[in-house]
């Protein structure tokens, strides 16, 4: 199979990058120096290139302040490179896959966990534009999946040593905490209701198993490719410290730093029902221990193995 990725020098990307490429894929992933996804034809032209099976459409402008100061900047790298993604794949024959998000939806109406036909309700800037660009793909692609994936945890590829630290969202929580116990630093998991507290956590490198197997499958729709076990922080935190045998002293539990709030709101409950896809996709979604051992032997062997995933 050969795959036009975006994206690949992000954090899900890297691990989408990876994990095709150890599946026997050909991964066709230019940089934005090569590709300008806000231009059309240079998107067109690449994909044409590419001649590729499926383009998967990973790259987000990652710039929480920058999406609400830069309206357009903002649209025009969520919903139109989404278009321009689209297009290109539709003209190429190709199945096209949209990595979206939980933020997609507020966690209260209705109450969480959400089903993969639930209708979006974002509160934010983010949420909105992928969204809006899930859209773009239901409503344009000739074969396309939209892939939500949740409070994603991981080892970023492109950028294993890339100091990692709690913020609002869910992602990278566990790593977090693995770099600072390890390293005998104590470390506090915030405890706020403006941040993303619960939430169904992924391992990123699953959430490229489960995008695989879409593809394979050419399942089209969209699909929560997320883990198989709710949790808030706290959980996840007491979980990461079981899984890879830290001193659990260091844990601390407390409010985040005054800065750590941003101006726009953010969705308190994200979590995820899988059960759609679970089913679609022929698996049984890993626990949360299981994908923590998951990432421990990612961490401590630098390696993605092939029998690494999600049990049929």
């Amino acid at each position: 199979m050969r795959i036009f990725l975006t994206g690949a020098s992000g954090f899900v990307g890297s691990n989408l990058a990876r994990l095709f490429a150890g599946r026997g894929a050909e991964v066709v992933a230019p940089g934005h120096a090569e590709v300008d996804l806000v231009d059309a034809g240079s998107v067109r032209r690449a994909v044409a290139a590419a001649a590729p099976d499926a383009t998967v459409h990973a790259a987000i402008w990652n710039d929480p302040a920058g999406l609400r100061s830069d309206r357009r900047r903002a649209w025009d790298s969520y919903v139109g490179a989404t278009r321009h993604v689209v297009d290109a794949a539709n003209a190429a024959g190709a199945h096209v896959v949209l990595v979206s998000t939980d933020w997609v939806f507020d966690g209260d109406s209705p109450p969480a966990p959400a089903t993969e036909d639930e209708p979006p309700a974002p509160v934010n800037t983010y949420g909105f534009l992928k969204a809006a660009s899930e859209l773009v793909v239901t409503e344009r692609a000739e074969r396309g999946t939209v892939a939500r994936i949740a409070g994603v945890q991981g080892v970023h590829w492109a950028k294993p040593h890339t100091p990692r630290a709690q913020d609002a969202g869910f992602g990278y929580l566990a790593a977090s905490i693995v770099d600072a116990l390890r390293e005998a630093r104590p470390f506090t998991v915030w405890r706020d209701g403006r941040i993303n507290t619960v939430a169904t956590p992924t391992l990123a490198s699953d959430a490229a198993d489960l995008i695989w197997r879409a593809l394979e499958r050419g399942v089209k729709g969209t699909l929560h490719c997320c883990g198989g076990e709710h949790a808030d922080r706290e959980a996840l935190a007491l979980a990461t410290v079981e899984v890879f045998e830290l001193d659990g002293d260091l844990l601390r539990f407390g409010p985040p730093p005054a800065e750590a709030i941003g101006s726009e709101p953010v969705p308190y409950d994200t979590r995820l029902d899988a059960t759609a896809t679970a089913a679609a996709l022929g698996v049984r979604l890993p626990d949360l221990r299981t994908q923590l051992a998951r990432l421990r032997h990612q961490i401590d062997t630098g390696r993605i193995e092939r029998e690494d995933t999600i049990a049929a």
